[in-house]
Formats: structure tokens, sequence, C-alpha cells
């Protein structure tokens, strides 16, 4: 299972918590890490394989929704920050649409995107 992750700036340090806490599940050699250039890199750092995308707002939203719409992507966590204003904010509506297009599993927040894990890691 190939999952995205992104995340604003505000919230990647949010993100990567989340993955630590549950790297024995993202560790499992089923799931495949892809993430936007930043996201990824720090990802990396934290001890993830991830297969890198451009940054987010020089593309990288887009190539995610690309492969969503392709079937390659089954799950994003994409960790907004509600708070801030973002200039790429037509590529990030356009991500999540696909998403909703597509009937991919999309959360937003650390609590949908650990309701999601703990449903995978199941059937793992």
């Amino acid at each position: 299972m190939e999952i995205a992750i992104i995340a604003h700036d505000g919230k990647k340090a949010d993100l990567i918590d989340f993955l630590i806490k549950n790297e024995a599940i993202l560790h499992n050699e089923k799931i495949k890490l892809i993430g936007t250039g930043t996201t990824g890199g720090k990802a990396e750092a934290a001890g993830f394989k991830t297969q890198r995308m451009l940054s987010g707002p020089l593309g990288g939203d887009a190539q995610i929704a690309g492969r969503v719409a392709e079937g390659i992507t089954q799950m994003v966590f994409f960790f907004k920050d509600p708070l801030s204003s973002h200039p790429h904010e037509a590529d990030i509506n356009m991500l999540i649409r696909v998403c909703d297009v597509h009937n991919v599993p999309l959360a937003t927040n650390e609590a949908t995107a650990q309701l999601l894990l703990d449903a995978i890691a199941q059937q793992l």
C-alpha cells in the first residue's frame, strides 16, 4: 500500500512525530511512503524510506494527486495547518478533490490518520 505524506510547515514536526509513533506499522514491507520534498526529507532523516516528489508549492501536491488518480497511491496523510494561508491553495484543494473523486482515504489531522493506520494494521 502506497501512503502519501504531506505537511504544511507548521505541522511537519507533528507528522514526523506521528510517523515515529507508528513506525512498527509503517516499516512493514507492504507499506511504501511517498512524500512532498521537504516532508519526505524529514521523514527520511527520521529513518523512513520515502520516495520524494517535488516540494508542495512547486508541484508535489499535483504529483501526488496524479498518483491517486492513477490508482497508485491508496491513502494520503496531509497534515494541514488551518491557521495559516498557503499560496498553493488551489493545488491543495485539487488534491483533496482527487481523493474524494477516487474514494481514497485522506487524513488531514493526526486523529484521523491514526484511525486509518489502525484499520490497515489489522490487515497487514
